[in-house]
């Protein structure tokens, strides 16, 4: 395996794009833009929201994901986003619909994070260095 990041893709089951969409959007101060999504021959209803990205770049890249058979929430993956201060975005979670699980708290030489869940139900942290 190489010795850069081996993550370079991430999905986040939604029930309700919207209302995902503002919370993301909110919590974060970031702006999701439509993907266009593959014909894949079924015909299960799919639709991508992405996160900012670059494609095989620094970090890993992603969307929300609302399609047919897939539901949001009770998954065992959590996706840390970025932060310069983490207590930054657990204090816009509750107001823009989600839940503080566990407030910033230090790991030691790695920084500090922030677990939470979003308004669709998954769990997702924020992890910075300060």
């Amino acid at each position: 395996m190489k010795t850069k990041n081996p993550v370079v893709w991430f999905e986040i089951y939604v029930e309700d794009m919207e209302r995902a969409k503002d919370f993301y959007e909110n919590v974060l101060q970031t702006e999701l833009t439509e993907l266009s999504v593959p014909d894949t021959g079924n015909d299960a209803e799919m639709r991508m929201l992405a996160f900012p990205m670059h494609m095989n770049g620094e970090g890993a890249a992603g969307a929300l994901v609302k399609m047919a058979g897939f539901k949001a929430g009770g998954n065992s993956t959590i996706v840390y986003f970025g932060s310069d201060d983490c207590q930054i975005e657990e204090n816009r979670i509750e107001a823009a619909g989600g839940k503080v699980i566990q407030g910033k708290q230090s790991i030691d030489e790695f920084g500090f994070m922030v677990l939470a869940t979003d308004t669709e139900g998954n769990t997702f942290g924020v992890h910075s260095d300060a």
